[in-house]
């Protein structure tokens, strides 16, 4: 079985840049040294629905290694680098089902082919194939031993599932690991976000007002980004803490009927749906850019935007769609709506997912030695892979650290001492 890719003569390429990622992932490089030894995964059969790039084919081959048969499908149908799924059927095995731009109905067989393989464990960036297990293929349900979840729009809907009791697998929240999301999220987020920006529009973010929606991990780190290159950055949010937070860091802070009317760039980065609308749109300025960076593309209401256009312009430039509105103004959308980092650039850096795909690999191994202790709901990272995939990252930065004293551990462990 090869899968379903675009071009099997795109592999040579695709091995160059699944080897360049390499170079800057050390710790999963050291995992995957670690599994060719130990096999901690034979015979178990893996379906993973992920972002199709050179770092999720490193992380792939880890799990291979290990001994997991596995299988690959994309979770976005605008994620996949068509050359690095070419390697992974040609040089390495690994049968791939992802094409560049496939469409609504595409993308969902080739989450029916995932599978078809008949998964003991899944693993998932933004819970697509948990959610088609569930509807479904039930059938699959009993000898599934867990999953991965990679991203926070997937954690959302996991423990929506999990409090309606609708759950049936244990799933471990990856996302929310701090080896995760303190850095995948904030840092890898906010670089790539800005590099698809860029390459799509090659706009000069200095000067510009960009308006920020959403004030979790990745626009925090979105918004540091675009500071740092000279824009004026507003945050939109509906939680006041972070509200608070935004407005602490330096921010301007306003509802999006407010911001709408001022920015040059929107960009959301909530996990919910519609956060640009119709009245956003209408208010806007002419030549605005919106583009999203959440995991699914419902953050912009797209279709309330067609309703005001009285023409659209596909394709002005690559991942660029102009909508002329009735007024005469024009509004450009970026990547269809679709996560714009990954649709018009080439996603998190490999350094920052070496921790990501590090933790997943070890998030993997511990549902297979809890075999059939976990229960239906979703976990925590265990505390301890946090800190070793940490540890050695920082090993791999020439980066050491302080340790505690023996006084200075009995100090913290007595309630004795005081003033």
């Amino acid at each position: 079985m090869n899968g379903d890719i675009k071009d099997i003569n795109l592999a040579s390429q695709g091995k160059k840049r699944i080897e360049w990622a390499s170079n800057d992932m050390p710790v999963l490089t050291q995992i995957k040294e670690r599994f060719e030894k130990e096999k901690p995964l034979k015979g178990l059969k893996m379906s993973a629905c992920l972002h199709v790039t050179a770092e999720t084919a490193n992380l792939a081959r880890a799990l291979k290694a290990g001994g997991a048969d596995i299988v690959l499908c994309a979770s976005n149908p605008l994620s996949t680098q068509d050359d690095v799924a070419a390697s992974l059927v040609k040089d390495y095995g690994i049968p791939v089902f992802a094409i560049k731009g496939e469409d609504n109905t595409t993308y969902y067989k080739h989450i029916t082919a995932a599978l078809d393989h008949k998964p003991t464990i899944t693993m998932d960036d933004g819970a697509d194939l948990v959610s088609a297990i569930h509807k479904d293929r039930k059938e699959l349900i009993p000898h599934i031993l867990g999953s991965m979840e990679e991203t926070t729009t997937g954690v959302i809907r996991l423990k929506a599932m999990e409090k309606d009791g609708s759950l049936k697998i244990p799933v471990i929240a990856v996302n929310d690991a701090d080896t995760k999301h303190l850095f995948d999220n904030r840092y890898g987020t906010g670089q790539s976000t800005i590099d698809g920006i860029i390459r799509a529009t090659d706009v000069l973010l200095a000067g510009k007002t960009v308006v920020v929606a959403g004030y979790g991990w990745c626009g925090k780190g979105f918004a540091m980004r675009a500071n740092g290159m000279g824009a004026n950055v507003v945050v939109t949010e509906i939680d006041p803490v972070k509200s608070l937070e935004a407005a602490m860091d330096g921010y301007r802070v306003m509802p999006m009927s407010e911001a709408a009317k001022v920015g040059d760039l929107f960009c959301t980065v909530t996990g919910n749906m519609h956060v640009i609308r119709k009245e956003h749109f209408e208010v806007m300025k002419h030549g605005a850019l919106v583009c999203n960076s959440g995991h699914f593309n419902v953050e912009i209401d797209i279709g309330a935007l067609e309703s005001l256009s009285t023409k659209v312009n596909k394709g002005i430039r690559n991942f660029v769609d102009q909508y002329v509105l009735k007024n005469g103004r024009s509004i450009h959308l970026l990547g269809e709506g679709r996560l714009i980092n990954l649709a018009a650039a080439e996603g998190h850096p490999a350094c920052v997912m070496d921790m990501s795909f590090a933790t997943q690999a070890l998030a993997t191994e511990h549902v297979v030695k809890n075999k059939g202790k976990l229960a239906a709901k979703v976990y925590d990272v265990p505390k301890e892979i946090d800190k070793w995939v940490a540890g050695l990252k920082l090993k791999s930065m020439g980066i050491t650290i302080d340790t505690l004293t023996k006084e200075q551990e009995k100090y913290l462990a007595s309630w004795e001492e005081g003033t």
